[in-house]
């Protein structure tokens, strides 16, 4: 089977880069070369590079696994092929943003950390999802620790973690008198530009404090908003792709037409035109950035827990029952759209429409799976900051409250037919020992509340809440407990 797009004969209706990538340099590093970021960062690279003479290259970095993707894009010149797909058509790209792609098998840490410290590289760009931060979920600060951070302080020449490849590529720089650079974080995390500071200087002033005083003074971190439904690749969506493009591409991802980027506009050192893709530039990113972290996001982990839990593969399959439909769009427009303070003008029913209709979307094939996965560490922004909003303003939240307990259920490890659910969290055996000592009953509810080390366990109100949520879906199961909202 032919796997290399760069030089096969494709179908002549498929968009081909217009741009000369020979002049592409490689002035961006990102860390976690996944299909949401080939499909949102890389795609507006793409149509920037398309309107201007822009010599801006991606270098593609997987730091764990994930070491046959990057083979697979070096094996085709690092061209992909986007496949945005609407409920009655389907448009094809390839994409020529991406100039390398590197993995510490292939290349060994140093060879990654020498990419990192070359002089035109001015932003280091993540999306490593909420855990690649080594946070901590409680306070916010660097969980000193955690496995990797134990690890890379051990060994700080050698990392592990992406913390641990960033502040020693900023070290290198500093000794060596090169310019500071942008870390620009697309991850779905509150203020995430903030997370990745508190992140870096942490683990920098535990190694040096100069080196953190450095870093504080010079490196920045924009907050950034990222939107764009995209599903993890299939053998299926490989085949259909392959079908119409005339070749197979092991890179190809499939996604929704719709797309959008607001970032924050503090770059150390020069940055890409995105505007000219459509991306926003904004002195300030949180409104947006909690908007869809509640709206859309908080959505989706309702529809996750409680249709993985109703038997439901996919997003779009819960959306073809009317009380999901009814009860996600309860959940935006009465329980998380009034804590939100937007600028004037945003219409948010507006908003919470669009997103019923890009859940609906058939064509993309959005596992409840997927989206279930980390869990413990989504739920602060997504649900748990809209609790309290509503418990401090005296408002009811009913929606919210049964998908913290549609999460809960969920991590017991089985579902409603007592099947086992492959639950992927970092706390998963956290979660194990929950229900060994106290089974699938009310009873788990303080305890796994505990993992957020949050003050909403010490508000009767809230637990209570939960609670009758939780025993609501033991008793009915999940199908019954939303259309009883």
């Amino acid at each position: 089977m032919i796997r290399n797009i760069a030089n096969c004969k494709i179908n002549s209706a498929i968009s081909y880069p217009s741009y000369d990538r020979k002049r592409l340099v490689a002035r961006i590093v990102h860390l976690g070369c996944g299909a949401f970021h080939r499909a949102h960062q890389a795609v507006f690279t793409h149509h920037m590079l398309e309107k201007t003479n822009s010599d801006w290259g991606i270098c593609e970095v997987s730091l764990f696994s994930g070491q046959t993707g990057i083979q697979h894009l070096k094996d085709q010149d690092c061209l992909c092929t986007i496949a945005e797909k609407e409920a009655e058509k389907t448009e094809l790209k390839i994409i020529g943003s991406m100039v390398d792609a590197l993995h510490p098998e292939f290349v060994g840490q140093q060879g990654i950390l020498a990419t990192m410290a070359q002089p035109q590289v001015a932003i280091i760009s993540l999306t490593i999802t909420e855990k690649g931060y080594c946070t901590d979920i409680a306070s916010g600060k660097l969980d000193e620790n955690n496995a990797l951070i134990q690890q890379d302080l051990a060994n700080p020449t050698e990392p592990t973690s992406a913390i641990g490849y960033i502040v020693e590529a900023l070290r290198l720089r500093y000794e060596r008198g090169l310019p500071p650079l942008t870390v620009m974080s697309c991850d779905n995390v509150k203020e995430n530009g903030n997370v990745a500071r508190e992140a870096v200087v942490g683990f920098a002033r535990l190694r040096d404090e100069k080196l953190a005083q450095w870093i504080e003074l010079n490196v920045t971190f924009p907050c950034t908003m990222v939107d764009r439904i995209v599903p993890a690749a299939t053998s299926e969506s490989l085949g259909e792709i392959a079908e119409q493009l005339g070749v197979y591409d092991p890179c190809a991802i499939t996604c929704e037409p719709f797309r959008q980027w607001v970032i924050e506009d503090n770059f150390a050192n020069g940055r890409p035109n995105w505007d000219l893709a459509g991306a926003q530039f904004v002195k300030d990113v949180v409104p947006f950035e909690t908007m869809k972290l509640r709206m859309l996001n908080g959505s989706h982990s309702f529809l996750a827990y409680l249709g993985y839990l109703g038997g439901y593969a996919h997003i779009a399959d819960t959306m073809a029952n009317s009380d999901y439909r009814q009860a996600v769009l309860g959940l935006m427009l009465q329980e998380q759209a009034p804590t939100l303070t937007m600028p004037i003008g945003t219409d948010l029913s507006q908003y919470a429409h669009l997103l019923i209709k890009r859940f609906s979307n058939p064509s993309l094939k959005h596992q409840t799976w997927q989206i279930a996965m980390d869990g413990s560490q989504k739920l602060p922004q997504r649900m748990l900051d809209s609790v309290t909003y509503h418990l401090t303003n005296g408002s009811d939240y009913p929606h919210l409250a049964l998908g913290i307990a549609g999460w809960m259920r969920y991590v017991s490890g089985k579902d409603e037919q007592d099947k086992l659910i492959d639950v992927r969290d970092p706390l998963v055996e956290q979660f194990k020992s929950i229900y060994q000592q106290y089974g699938v009953s009310i009873d788990v509810v303080p305890a796994l509340l505990a993992v957020f080390g949050n003050p909403l366990l010490a508000n009767p109100h809230f637990v209570r809440a939960v609670t009758e949520a939780y025993q609501q879906l033991l008793d009915c199961g999940a199908r019954r407990a939303v259309a009883a909202l």
